[in-house]
């Protein structure tokens, strides 16, 4: 008689240790918060096992390391006496762990001896770098905190010039029994390198012309910060696709070092084009023509044309760069304006001619304008010219300009940190060419700053401020007016709907301006946003300056095109002026 056949007897372990496998691992951390709390959690092996399979035997060995490895999580934290207890427990098919962290007293940085050589020493980055360090004396030590200040000197060394300094003592002392920690860092910096020659490899002008970007001279101290500005003022000057400054550190000899500038040219003439719409403006279509370079010693020619609702335009601006390490240019240029606004409509021709610079990191401006043509002022929307209290001009005036620019930005795009201020001033000077005698003085800036860790939050605050001296106002056409009102000044008001009246209470516009904004932006998602606002100001002839307020929500959207603001503002106790205005501007921040 068969009899029936067994099964091998191994396979019932196998069956029992299956029937004990576990999902996953639920890892509880209580006693730290962060970013102690994520240290641990990230430290331990048993947040690996979220969501994996993991055996009774896997989860008991994953346990009784974990001790060991908070413990090492929290030493780069200066905690070096921390005690874990836990708790092992199946919660259906999964484990359950439960940390207790008690950190202990964190140990803290009692002494910290920086040693350098005097000549880096004297260096006032390299001072600062150096103080950054000693600032770690008498609080805990954070080992993250620690790399990032050293690292951060031996980076100001190099860009210093010190390019063979090394690092030849780097020790942290660690005294667990009192708590203690001694830092101890030495130096050698070496010979502080000197500029050697520039050599711009391919670039498209004449020998030299790339000179007046330089800003250093062979036998100057290297500075990192100044390669830097060769190749931002490179980039900027719009002749190449291309820009790279790279130290010959490798071929350096006897303390110098050349530079070498790797060049590729831009496109020589650009076409640009397209309809837009700006509730300053209305709808409208752009097109322009850049020769960026007009010739090999690097002239430029740029003409646009514009046509919209309330605005038309002809522009045209030839410059020519000139010799030196300041950057300046002459520029000529002419532009007819037709503009027709809510309050006035005017027909100018303006004649230009200024040379520009580079002026203690500021944008100098010298020149002379010529400004002639036909206006109209205190208009009422599209009421006839004829209507009565509208008032008619005819002048041609030739004044004098000069002007200050000067903006810093953390990035061109979206500004997390940065600012821009302009000021200007404009006089006929007695001039006898003009019908005419005034002088005026403008001010415009703007601030922008990044708030929270994240960066999901704007401040943005602007202000402008005029003053205008006359013999006759009336002679001043619309441009050299002030106004308040529109997308860039008191949103909820119409564009130049806000300033002194005649006597038939329409706008003629004011001799001073003064308008202030303050603006906070949150953002959702990298690209997408909300905005709220408050603008206040007014344009005045007299002592009597009475802001006009205007608030509300907008819209932010960082699209391909750049960013595109839509608001809607209201006033805001106003017995004149009442609903809602849209606003909608496209462009950079500064």
């Amino acid at each position: 008689m068969r009899r029936p056949r067994r099964r091998p007897s191994f396979l019932l372990p196998l069956l029992l240790l299956a029937s004990q496998a576990h999902a996953g691992v639920q890892l509880v951390v209580d006693g730290v918060a962060d970013p102690l709390k994520a240290a641990v959690i990230a430290g331990v092996e048993l947040s690996q096992y979220a969501g994996r399979d993991v055996s009774d035997a896997q989860a008991k060995r994953l346990y009784e390391r974990a001790p060991g490895q908070v413990k090492s999580a929290l030493q780069p934290y200066g905690y070096y006496d921390a005690s874990v207890t836990g708790e092992l427990q199946p919660i259906g098919r999964d484990w359950r762990v439960t940390l207790h962290v008690q950190p202990g007293e964190p140990v803290k940085v009692t002494a910290v001896d920086v040693q350098l050589d005097p000549e880096a020493a004297a260096l006032a980055p390299i001072r600062q770098a150096k103080r950054a360090l000693e600032r770690l004396k008498d609080k805990p030590l954070n080992h993250g905190t620690y790399d990032a200040a050293r690292d951060a000197l031996g980076a100001q060394l190099t860009a210093s010039g010190f390019l063979d300094a090394r690092l030849l003592t780097h020790r942290v002392e660690v005294t667990r029994a009192n708590h203690s920690a001694a830092i101890k860092l030495a130096w050698q910096a070496g010979p502080r390198y000197r500029y050697g020659r520039v050599h711009f490899d391919g670039s498209q002008f004449e020998d030299g012309f790339l000179d007046r970007y330089v800003p250093f001279k062979s036998g100057d101290y290297f500075s990192q910060s100044q390669l830097l500005e060769l190749q931002q003022a490179l980039n900027g000057a719009d002749y190449f696709a291309v820009v790279n400054v790279l130290p010959d550190v490798d071929a350096a000899k006897g303390g110098v070092v050349d530079v070498t500038v790797q060049l590729a040219p831009a496109k020589r003439t650009i076409y640009t084009g397209g309809p837009f719409i700006g509730t300053d403006t209305g709808f409208g279509v752009r097109g322009g023509m850049e020769r960026r370079w007009v010739n090999r010693r690097g002239h430029k020619w740029k003409n646009e044309l514009v046509v919209a609702q309330k605005l038309k335009t002809l522009s045209t601006l030839y410059s020519i760069p000139l010799p030196g390490d300041n950057q300046r240019s002459y520029n000529v240029g002419a532009n007819f304006r037709d503009a027709n606004t809510a309050t006035s409509q005017s027909r100018t021709l303006e004649l230009v001619g200024n040379e520009t610079r580079q002026w203690h990191g500021w944008t100098r401006t010298l020149g002379v304008h010529a400004l002639s043509g036909t206006f109209t002022v205190g208009k009422r929307g599209s009421e006839p010219d004829n209507a009565p209290g509208i008032e008619h001009g005819r002048s041609t005036l030739v004044f004098g300009e000069a002007a200050l620019t000067r903006k810093q930005a953390d990035n061109p795009d979206f500004v997390r940190r940065g600012w821009l201020l302009s000021v200007a001033a404009r006089s006929t000077a007695g001039n006898l060419l003009s019908d005419a005698s005034f002088s005026q003085v403008t001010a415009d800036a703007k601030w922008i700053r990044a708030l929270g860790t994240r960066s999901r939050n704007r401040l943005i605050l602007r202000g402008s401020a005029g003053m205008t001296w006359t013999n006759d106002f009336a002679a001043l056409p619309p441009q050299l007016r002030f106004f308040a009102g529109g997308d860039r000044s008191v949103r909820g008001y119409g564009y130049q709907s806000i300033g002194p009246r005649n006597s038939t209470d329409r706008v003629i516009g004011g001799r001073h301006l003064l308008v202030a904004s303050t603006e906070l932006e949150h953002y959702f998602t990298r690209n997408w946003g909300m905005a709220a606002f408050v603008d206040a100001g007014n344009a005045f002839s007299g002592t009597d300056y009475r802001p006009k307020l205007g608030a509300g929500l907008g819209l932010r959207w960082r699209s391909p095109v750049g960013m595109i603001r839509v608001d809607l503002g209201t006033p805001i106790h106003d017995d004149r002026a009442h609903g809602i205005q849209l606003h909608l501007v496209i462009g950079p921040d500064l």
